[in-house]
């Protein structure tokens, strides 16, 4: 098969390269698929330049989707044949997504509705998972307005369609661009806040006549945490996070967390629990199928360029849509 690969951490134009590798063969309870779309996410960029390797090769990229094309034993035959997306293809696994050919566990492969296509299918397993269960944390929200950072970002585009269109919140996304405020307002957001312009905070306060928001779905946890202290957030508000540009420690107004009963709650979609993230797949399934969720595509590359490919992903700060690579 054809497929890309590292050997070792680095820039993506000095470790990425492609060729031919052994076909996979699925073993029992797994499933082989045969993939047409990869997606390019900025986890598998971050994989690539510092996390280490957990065998001497790593193909990356967790999401994809394709065709079952073999079945391993205990698997129903019937599965052969089936337009699947995919997810964790290379979380804690050597052999991800950027490849003609996955063998994983069944259940790592999800249907994919025929009114969804390959390249939009390769979207999912990060970006529209994260926004799931980000949402589902905070069980009704009826009415209830949020703050969503990175409206226009893979996941926060998905937030604001889901949460507006879906479970009948209102959205206010923070942004970095007028293309990028257009982008979140198409998606349901009522008002955009150009976090390089404007203050954030004072802007919030303003649209909510004072109260604050009543939960913020955050991307950047090193940022966000300075709006705490604001009232930015209103009281027993939830602010629930999926990452963060700095790993380590971040500062936290604890007497603004306690006088207001403030929750925060993290999760790592890599790492969701069974029935969690069987909640997640069954919810988008439902909206694929009715076709409630639109897809942002970006740039789009062949396996042959899966460096212009990480590198478009490291420089997304100007871009709008899902990186993804062709493998077809």
């Amino acid at each position: 098969m054809r497929a890309a690969w590292y050997e070792k951490n680095g820039p993506a134009s000095d470790v990425l390269q492609t060729g031919i590798l052994p076909d996979p063969e699925p073993q029992a309870g797994e499933v082989r698929v045969r993939l047409v779309a990869s997606g390019v996410n900025p986890s598998d960029v971050k994989s690539r330049q510092g996390r280490p390797l957990m065998a001497p090769r790593i193909i990356p990229h967790s999401d994809g989707a394709g065709i079952i094309d073999a079945v391993g034993s205990g698997v129903a035959s019937s599965r052969i044949g089936e337009r699947v997306w995919i997810w964790n293809g290379q979380w804690k696994r050597a052999s991800g997504t950027a490849a003609e050919l996955i063998a994983l566990p069944s259940a790592q492969a999800v249907h994919l509705p025929d009114n969804t296509d390959f390249s939009a299918g390769a979207c999912l397993g990060i970006p529209a998972l994260t926004a799931w269960r980000a949402l589902d944390i905070l069980g009704d929200i009826t009415g209830k307005t949020l703050l969503v950072i990175g409206a226009s970002s893979a996941v926060g585009h998905y937030v604001t369609q889901i949460a507006t269109r879906d479970k009948g919140a209102v959205v206010i996304g923070t942004v970095g661009s007028a293309a990028k405020a257009e982008h979140a307002r198409a998606a349901g957001a009522t008002r955009t806040i150009n976090y390089k312009l404007d203050d954030v905070a004072a802007e919030v306060a303003n649209l909510t006549d004072g109260r604050g928001v009543d939960a913020i779905i955050d991307m950047d946890f090193s940022s966000t945490a300075a709006l705490l202290a604001t009232g930015c957030l209103a009281e027993h508000g939830t602010l629930v996070c999926y990452g963060s540009n700095v790993a380590d420690k971040v500062a936290v107004p604890f007497r603004e967390l306690l006088f207001k009963s403030i929750s925060i709650r993290f999760f790592l979609v890599y790492e969701l629990l069974p029935q969690d993230r069987e909640r997640a797949c069954a919810g988008i399934h439902r909206l694929l199928t009715a076709g409630k969720l639109q897809h942002a595509m970006g740039p789009t590359f062949r396996l042959e360029e899966i460096v212009a490919a990480h590198q478009a992903v490291e420089r997304s700060s100007g871009t709008i849509g899902h990186v993804t690579m062709t493998l077809a």
